[in-house]
């Protein structure tokens, strides 16, 4: 979730890649096939089946200078609600947990890891985004091998609250990554971004990774079939994360007026051909 910004002119010179202008069609591509899917149907917490937490770096501090704790199983910050999950950032400080760092704000931090995984394929998310100032909802995908960026990071949807109805799109490998100052990343307009649901989606084929919403493909990165992992590690399987952070060096100064946040997921669909 690491994200700076380069013009595909400076890419060239510096011998990276870039995101064509030139997208195939958006939305589902044929003959493809709902796979996996959480609907958000049962009240409660997240279905443990599909979701674990990650609250490993809660003690010694998150990435990117983030401000918050996430926190495990815990309905304050993570619930599913009227058909949707509801990952909620607040103002607290959880002195009471082991495993606190010294945060001033909660939230969660939920993944697939070690329960899904997929390669290839078409992965909708629609979700509804919060707007507070230092907010910073991703929506994003990291390989099972665990090395980072090597093992590459696609993320689907960023968005930060200093910056409404923008999202980011960003592609991360071995070659193309901060610090190297290359990373693959697109800003793209979508309007009421906060107001209403969108859907956010992956379209992930052995040629390409495609980034779109709504329908509208607005990032990529094309597979150029040298066989050199470190511009291509999407030929294995990757888990999907959904998280709520708090400030940061993307997220900002944070408005400690403007607590809880709500992050709404309506669904999370994946497809396969």
């Amino acid at each position: 979730m690491k994200t700076l910004f380069l013009g595909c002119a400076l890419l060239a010179a510096a011998g990276g890649a870039c995101a064509q202008t030139s997208f195939p069609p958006g939305g589902m591509p044929e003959g493809y096939k709902l796979v996996w899917a959480d609907e958000f149907e049962k009240d409660g917490l997240p279905d443990p089946a599909k979701w674990d937490y990650d609250t490993e770096f809660n003690e010694r501090g998150w990435f990117n200078n983030e401000k918050q704790y996430y926190t495990k199983a815990r309905l304050e910050n993570a619930r599913v609600a009227g058909g949707k999950l509801i990952i909620s950032a607040r103002k607290e400080e959880l002195r009471s947990m082991v495993d606190w760092g010294g945060q001033k704000y909660s939230s969660a931090r939920l993944l697939t890891r070690g329960k899904a995984s997929w390669t290839y394929g078409f992965i909708e998310v629609r979700a509804k985004l919060p707007c507070a100032i230092g907010s910073w909802p991703a929506i994003w995908m990291l390989g099972t091998k665990g090395k980072w960026p090597e093992d590459g990071e696609i993320d689907i949807m960023e968005h930060v609250g200093k910056e409404p109805n923008v999202v980011l799109g960003s592609i991360y490998t071995g070659a193309y990554n901060w610090p190297k100052n290359t990373p693959i990343t697109t800003k793209t307009p979508v309007p009421d971004v906060c107001g209403s649901f969108h859907n956010y989606q992956l379209t992930w084929t052995p040629e390409a990774v495609v980034i779109g919403v709504d329908g509208r493909n607005f990032q990529q990165l094309r597979n150029a079939k040298d066989g050199d992992y470190q511009k291509w590690p999407y030929d294995s399987p990757q888990y999907l994360l959904l998280n709520l952070a708090v400030g940061g060096d993307l997220g900002g100064p944070v408005d400690g007026n403007s607590f809880p946040w709500t992050f709404e997921i309506d669904y999370v669909r994946v497809y396969q051909r």
